[in-house]
């Protein structure tokens, strides 16, 4: 049969570099979403521009960076040298342009792509860069990477440094809205790795003296920690080290160049392989690599010549050198805690002591465990995992150590209607499903023992595959997908009880949400509204004429899949779980899930009017 089709020089097109980042966004800064997820896009442009600032900082040029956001406009200010006057528009607009290809300026830096500002100023409906040195300013202004204004230089008095305003592109992050408490965190990650560094949000000041540890303490209750905080720090490298009278799992922070690397990478396999080394040579004993590691918490910052991030957003370290004359990370790492961790502990016996009860007592558990766990995983495989109780996407089938994709969402629903219509409606890529069956088990005050022998606990722990670290998490999102209900709220609190009980990182990490659905469902003729709070069905029955039909979903299984595709796309909408950080984790199980105090009876009743009220409405 003859082709018809024509393959010209009228099919080949070259894109220009705004076109390009506009059609493929993802190659740029990883996943779009509407500012749900600490990883969304438009903290991503936020960071981009924060770290041309930081270099400032490093290069000893600005002491302070000024930032402000509202009603989703951003603005940036440094006090640092100021861009070149005759590049300013360059360096926004033309790829592979940049101060970060000298070496000599700056050797150890994040971005060294030439990519950062070019991608927020072509993902942006607005971006106006102001550079002011040498007593002139200079300014231009664009709009989805094309140049509107140029203006200057010209005489000015205003201080040297540089200014950057920029609104994401609505038409490609769709109703975001920043969420004050993911920005808090990353700029409290500059403060931390820049002790000295001034950052002003929005009025509210951070900084930092004491670097990683005070990373540690902020971020953990310092009552649960087993000793004070293991503080080293050399050249280029920084360690904080304590571990938990409590928390089950391993946690760390780490960081490259000032990048959290939140997927780890080699600088973080590295420190958790000397760490062992050096507490076995210390000890003389060969204990086992996870009774040393059980309930560390941990930061490490190295800072690599020129690295090599496994992607552009940059959440996994791939390099194995450290660059210039310095040996491999490996060994860089290795070479330092030997050292340094091996003579705290020589000087301070009593937390030697506790490390070592800690370690001993961690082998008892694991022994005492370890015919439960082998039994567990036998049951795992016989319950057939991935066919039963998981309906697992296409990224991860027959891979469970394949590397965390930033758009894989595992969904946890109750009830066989409700698994049902999300798994038809699911994009089978990137979404996975995962059906529980009746209530979870309130597992407050329980060992992890009751982890491998609760059916559920054990094959949601499998298929998450945290069992021995979370750097082996298969999802970076995990979705709470149950009705809006009475009921639905206390299998919410139940599954939160668990991940607060044995593996509180997926909450402190931000993987951890709550699916919001339409409670209502407003339409006519011509146009439907789906309504997630009665002010929005008030809203949409005002907007739609004539009389519109009102449907009350009563249930997540009452929806069916081709509305509820609406509502796990592109739309979706997602509600994060959160900790306070004024109640340990202990004390808020305790309020949450304890015995039925008055305070805990007044706060759940409180808090489920809304719902109380609309089940009572609906029947």
């Amino acid at each position: 049969m003859a082709d018809n089709s024509q393959y010209t020089e009228d099919n080949i097109r070259s894109l220009d570099w705004k076109e390009h980042i506009r059609m493929r966004p993802g190659m740029y800064i990883g996943k779009l979403g509407d500012g749900s997820s600490a990883d969304d896009g438009v903290y991503i442009l936020l960071k981009e521009v924060i770290d041309n600032c930081i270099d400032e900082f490093v290069m000893g040029a600005g002491k302070t960076i000024e930032i402000r956001i509202k009603d989703g406009l951003v603005k940036v200010r440094d006090y640092g040298r100021g861009i070149p006057l005759g590049k300013v528009v360059d360096v926004v607009s033309k790829m592979n342009t940049g101060g970060k290809y000298d070496s000599r300026a700056f050797k150890k830096s994040v971005g060294l792509n030439g990519v950062g500002t070019k991608a927020v100023n072509a993902l942006s409906s607005f971006f106006e860069v102001q550079s002011a040195r040498d007593s002139q300013i200079k300014t231009a202004e664009f709009s989805q990477g094309i140049l509107l204004k140029e203006l200057g230089p010209v005489e000015s008095s205003q201080r040297k440094g540089t200014k950057v305003t920029f609104r994401p592109d609505e038409a490609i992050f769709k109703k975001y809205k920043y969420r004050n408490e993911y920005v808090e965190r990353m700029l409290k990650n500059y403060v931390y790795l820049n002790p000295g560094l001034t950052i002003d949000f929005n009025g509210q000041k951070f900084y930092s003296e004491n670097g990683l540890k005070d990373l540690l303490e902020d971020n953990n209750n310092v009552d649960d920690f087993l000793y004070p905080v293991i503080h080293l720090k050399g050249d280029d490298i920084e360690v904080a080290i304590t571990h938990s009278k409590t928390q089950y799992s391993e946690e760390y922070h780490s960081f490259v160049n000032g990048q959290n690397t939140t997927q780890g990478g080699t600088h973080q396999t590295a420190f958790r392989e000397a760490l062992v080394r050096t507490i076995r040579e210390f000890y003389g004993k060969t204990y086992d690599p996870s009774d040393i590691r059980k309930s560390i918490i941990s930061a490490i910052a190295v800072k690599v010549m020129e690295p090599v991030f496994e992607s552009q957003t940059k959440t996994k370290l791939g390099s194995t050198d450290m660059g210039g004359d310095l040996p491999t990370v490996r060994t860089y790492i290795n070479d330092f805690v030997g050292k340094y961790l091996d003579n705290y502990l020589h000087k301070n016996p009593e937390v030697a002591e506790a490390l070592q009860r800690k370690i001993l007592q961690a082998e008892r558990e694991r022994k005492e465990l370890s015919g439960i766990r082998k039994l567990a995983k036998d049951r795992a495989k016989k319950a057939s995992l991935h066919n039963k109780k998981l309906r697992d996407c296409r990224i991860h089938l027959g891979d469970t150590k394949k590397d965390r994709n930033l758009e894989s969402t595992l969904f946890i629903t109750e009830g066989d209607s409700a698994s049902g219509s999300i798994t038809k409606s699911r994009d089978v890529n990137t979404q996975a499903v995962f059906s529980l069956k009746g209530k979870p088990l309130n597992s407050y005050g329980m060992s992890k023992k009751i982890v491998y022998e609760n059916e559920e606990f054990n094959l949601l722990q499998a298929a998450l595959n945290i069992e021995d670290s979370m750097e082996d998490l298969r999802y970076n999102n995990i979705v709470i997908a149950t009705d809006a209900d009475v009921d639905g709220m206390h299998i919410r609190l139940l599954l939160i009880t668990f991940f607060l009980q044995f593996f509180p990182e997926l909450i402190k990490e931000n993987h951890l949400y709550i699916l919001q659905t339409p409670l209502f469902r407003v339409r006519n003729k011509k146009e439907t509204i789906y309504c997630y709070s009665e002010e929005e069905r008030g809203n949409a029955v005002k907007k739609l004429t004539g009389k519109p039909e009102i449907t009350r979903f009563k249930g997540l299984g009452e929806i069916s899949p081709d509305e509820f595709v609406h509502f796990i796309g592109a739309d979706i909408r997602l509600e994060p779980v959160m900790l306070d950080k004024a109640m340990s984790i202990d004390d808020l199980l305790s309020f949450y899930m304890g015995k039925n105090t008055p305070d805990r009876q007044k706060f759940i009743i409180e808090n489920l009017k809304v719902e109380i009220d609309l089940v009572e409405e609906s029947q």
